[in-house]
């Protein structure tokens, strides 16, 4: 299949690589020096020359705020029967955007990036397809990510978002509190220390990302959430009860699916 991808950042990049053995890839980047600086592919300085290669997917892996503007630019030089399709962590206004295109798209989210993946073994990750996808994409990225060993999900467009609100904007949310609570630790335990890793992994993240991930539109009632747990968490505490102390601790076993200790 003849690809393009359109962005050469974490993700665009990953996907080059892995799907340049048995495809026809190119790449195009709005930055001409990052595109000079890569190698192994077919590179597309100029949009319009996007029409000499007729790609047969486009795979838009520039962030959220841009998708619409870069399929914008790419739809005049790209064949009518070409299947359209994004990787954007937060699908708000995709639908509406493809119905408009009126073309084929196939919408996905592979939930793993640079900074906590093992890229060499994706094994444990997963990867969503948008269920209103167009059937050939659909099959076509299902086979993508198994063959990767990626677990693959089924979720509506509007189901992806709340599941993104409770399964990226929770442990976002948290580990920036964390963060916001930091001071410089002589002798950290081994839990401060798993939790500095995670706050400066997140943080390695692009500032656009992690807002795209907040500005979810679920994700305030994550948020709501979590402060009615801190509220109380920090009733219980404060009144020193032991018994309903328990019984929280219990509770939150039962979260996750671990027993009490002996």
């Amino acid at each position: 299949m003849k690809i393009l991808v359109m962005g050469l950042g974490h993700m665009g990049g990953w996907l080059l690589n892995e799907l340049q053995s048995g495809h026809d890839v190119a790449v195009y980047d709005n930055d001409r020096e990052r595109l000079e600086n890569s190698s192994g592919f077919t590179k597309i300085f100029e949009l319009k020359d996007a029409a000499g290669f007729s790609p047969e997917l486009v795979i838009n892996a520039v962030s959220l705020p841009n998708i619409k503007q870069a399929f914008d630019d790419v739809l005049p030089y790209l064949p009518q029967d070409c299947l359209l399709s994004d990787i954007a962590s937060v699908k708000t206004g995709l639908a509406d955007l493809y119905l408009d295109m009126k073309r084929r798209f196939v919408s996905t989210h592979p939930m793993f990036g640079p900074t906590f993946a093992n890229f060499s073994d994706l094994s444990e990750q997963n990867a969503i397809i948008i269920e209103e996808s167009d059937p050939d994409g659909k099959s076509f990225f299902r086979d993508f990510y198994e063959n990767l060993g990626i677990d693959v999900h089924d979720y509506t467009f509007d189901g992806h978002d709340r599941t993104i609100a409770y399964s990226l904007s929770v442990p976002f949310a948290s580990t920036m509190v964390f963060a916001a609570c930091m001071k410089n630790q002589n002798a950290p335990g081994s839990t401060f220390k798993k939790h500095l890793e995670i706050a400066k992994g997140l943080l390695s993240k692009d500032d656009q990302l992690l807002t795209e991930i907040l500005f979810n539109p679920y994700t305030i009632h994550q948020i709501e959430t979590i402060n009615a747990s801190l509220t109380y968490l920090t009733h219980i505490i404060r009144g020193r009860d032991h018994e309903e102390m328990d019984k929280y601790l219990d509770r939150l076993r039962e979260n996750i699916s671990e027993r009490r200790p002996a």
